[in-house]
C-alpha cells in the first residue's frame, strides 16, 4: 500500500502590477494556498487555492493543524473517504471557505499525485472525454485607471485576433447605467456578432430592481450569460432575474458543497454552473456536483484556474469550457507555475504529461512566501516521539 507521509502547506502573496477593479472591490495583491501531498512511493501531488487579498495563513492553519492528521500515514488511493473524514472533522470550523479550500486542495493534491503515480495526465486518470484539446474562452475587461470603452473593445478584439470565439468582460464597476452600456456596447460593435460575449457583475447588485435595469441595457447586445449578478447567498434574485431575462444567468464560482448547487438548481436560478474545483470541496465534489447538472441538462463552465480546470472540462461531458487568462496581469498565479498552457484557434490544448502536468517554480515560491512551509510529517513524528 502507498500511504501518505508527508503533507506541506503554505501561502504566498503576489502583488498585482496595477490596481485593477471589480464590480465591488479594487485588488492590489492576490494571496494564494498551495500544499503538497507525498507518499510512501516518493511521488508528491500539488494543491492550490486563491485565498483573497489577506489573512491568508488561516489555509495553511487549516491544512496543518485541521486536516492533514486526517489523511497521514492513510492509503493514497483512498481520495473519496478521506475527503468524507476531512469534511466531518471540518463540520465545527466551516463548511465553506477558507477551511472547504484548504480541503479542496488536499483534494486535489492526492489526485494529481496518484496520476502522477499512474503516469497518466489528470484528465486520463479520471477518465477522458476529449484527449487533444478544449474550448476556451478569453477572460478579462478588468476596470483599470484611465481604460476607456474604446480600450476595452481594443484588448477584447485582440483575443479574437488570437482565434478565440469567447471573451468575458466585467461589468457592474461603472459609475452609472450610461457608461456600462457604453462598455458592452463597445465591445460588441468591435468584435461583431458572432462572436459570444459573457458579461461578469461580481456581486454588483443588491436588490432586483436595480439589476433588471442595467440588465434590460444590456440586453440587445445578446450577452451570452450574466454571472454574479447578486451575491451567492441571494438566490431568491437570481431565480427572479433568471425568470425575467433572455441572458442565462450563470454562478457558483463561489460556492461549496453539492447541497448548495441542488439548491440553485431546484430553484431555476441558475443557467450554467461555473463550479470551482479549488473552492467547492475539489475535484472530488466537483465530479458531484456535475453529475448532478448533467441529470438535469446544465452545463458547466468552471471558473478561474485554467491550469487546473482544463483536465475537469476534458473529463466531464457537460462542461463546455475553460476559461483563460492569456496573461498573468490579474491571475497572476501563472507566476507560480512552471509550464504554461497552450492555446490555437480558440481552444486549450490537453497536457499530454502525467498528473496536472505542470509544478511550482520554487523560486518565485520563496520570493512570494509569506512564512515558511509548513510541514505535517515533521509534526507527527514529534507527537510520536512524545507518546
Amino acid at each position: 500500500m502507498t500511504s501518505i507521509i508527508r503533507v506541506r502547506a503554505r501561502h504566498v502573496s503576489i502583488p498585482l502590477d496595477v490596481q485593477t477593479g471589480i464590480a465591488r472591490r479594487q485588488i492590489t495583491e492576490r494571496h494564494y494556498g498551495l500544499v503538497e501531498v507525498t507518499g510512501s512511493d516518493g511521488i508528491t501531488g500539488i494543491g492550490f487555492c486563491y485565498v483573497g487579498h489577506r489573512a491568508g495563513g488561516l489555509f495553511t492553519q487549516a491544512v496543518s493543524d485541521l486536516l492533514a492528521h486526517r489523511i497521514l500515514g492513510e492509503d493514497a488511493y483512498r481520495v473519496e473517504g478521506l475527503w468524507e473524514e476531512m469534511y466531518q472533522e471540518a463540520l465545527l470550523h466551516g463548511r465553506s471557505g477558507t477551511v472547504l479550500r484548504a480541503i479542496s486542495a488536499i483534494n486535489n493534491a492526492m489526485w494529481d499525485r496518484n496520476a502522477r503515480a499512474a503516469g497518466l495526465p489528470l484528465y486520463r486518470f479520471i477518465g477522458a472525454s476529449a484527449t487533444d484539446r478544449v474550448p476556451a474562452y478569453a477572460s478579462g475587461g478588468y476596470y483599470l485607471p484611465g481604460k476607456t470603452p474604446a480600450d476595452l473593445a481594443e484588448e477584447c478584439a485582440g483575443h479574437v485576433a488570437s482565434g478565440f470565439t469567447a471573451v468575458k468582460i466585467k461589468v457592474g464597476g461603472g459609475k452609472d447605467l450610461a457608461e456600462e452600456e457604453a462598455r458592452v456596447r463597445a465591445v460588441r460593435e468591435r468584435i461583431g456578432s458572432d462572436v459570444l460575449l459573457m458579461l461578469d457583475a461580481n456581486n454588483a447588485w443588491s436588490d432586483f430592481p436595480t439589476a433588471l435595469q442595467f440588465i434590460r441595457a444590456f440586453e440587445p447586445y445578446r450577452p451570452y450569460w450574466i454571472e454574479e449578478p447578486f451575491s451567492p447567498d441571494d438566490i431568491d434574485n437570481h431565480a427572479r432575474l433568471a425568470a425575467a431575462t433572455s441572458i442565462p444567468v450563470a454562478t457558483g464560482e463561489i460556492e461549496t458543497g453539492r447541497w448548495r448547487f441542488k439548491e440553485l438548481i431546484a430553484r431555476d436560478a441558475v443557467a450554467i454552473l461555473q463550479t470551482d474545483a479549488c473552492v467547492c470541496g475539489g475535484i472530488s465534489e466537483f465530479r458531484r456536483i456535475a453529475a448532478t447538472a448533467a441529470s438535469h441538462g446544465l452545463t458547466l463552465a468552471p471558473h478561474w484556474f485554467h491550469d487546473l480546470h482544463v483536465h475537469l472540462v476534458a473529463s466531464i461531458p457537460n462542461a463546455k469550457w475553460v476559461e483563460f487568462f492569456p496573461d498573468s496581469q490579474v491571475l497572476n498565479f501563472r507566476e507560480l507555475v512552471d509550464v504554461q498552457l497552450q492555446t490555437e484557434n480558440g481552444d486549450v490544448l490537453l497536457p499530454q504529461t502525467p498528473g496536472l502536468g505542470f509544478g511550482f517554480v520554487e523560486k518565485a515560491v520563496e520570493a512570494y512566501a509569506v512564512a515558511p512551509w509548513t510541514d505535517a510529517k515533521k509534526t507527527a513524528v514529534v507527537k510520536a516521539a512524545v507518546a
